[in-house]
């Protein structure tokens, strides 16, 4: 089992930068890769960010050079960056480990979430 549990959320202005974080128990983060995920109201949820064992990264569209993901093996965890925030940022955020990549989305373990609010 792993347990996952982000902090960072809030509400903050447009163009306000947060950091998220996610920190895990359970199994080692090394060697597997962790995700970001959000989910807007009433929209499904959709992927943000991963970052592979090595630090490989890969983003959203949306996100894409305003989001930065990082990752701390030797804590267990695993960051993401947001810069120049926009209103449709606003969603909750979810952290995600990948282990035999059958569950949602190809991740097995998620985080309860930590909600950022954007306003305009």
């Amino acid at each position: 089992q792993v347990q996952l549990v982000e902090s960072g959320g809030g509400l903050v202005q447009a163009g306000d930068s947060l950091r998220l974080s996610c920190v895990g128990s359970g199994r080692t983060f090394s060697g597997h890769v962790m995700g970001w995920f959000r989910q807007a109201p009433g929209k499904e949820r959709e992927f943000a960010a991963h970052i592979t064992w090595n630090g490989g990264t890969s983003y959203a569209d949306s996100v894409k050079g305003r989001f930065t993901i990082s990752r701390d093996n030797a804590k267990n965890t695993v960051y993401l960056q947001m810069n120049s925030l926009k209103p449709e940022d606003t969603a909750v955020y979810y952290c995600a480990y990948r282990g035999t990549g059958l569950g949602s989305y190809g991740y097995d373990y998620w985080g309860q979430g930590t909600r950022v609010t954007v306003s305009s």
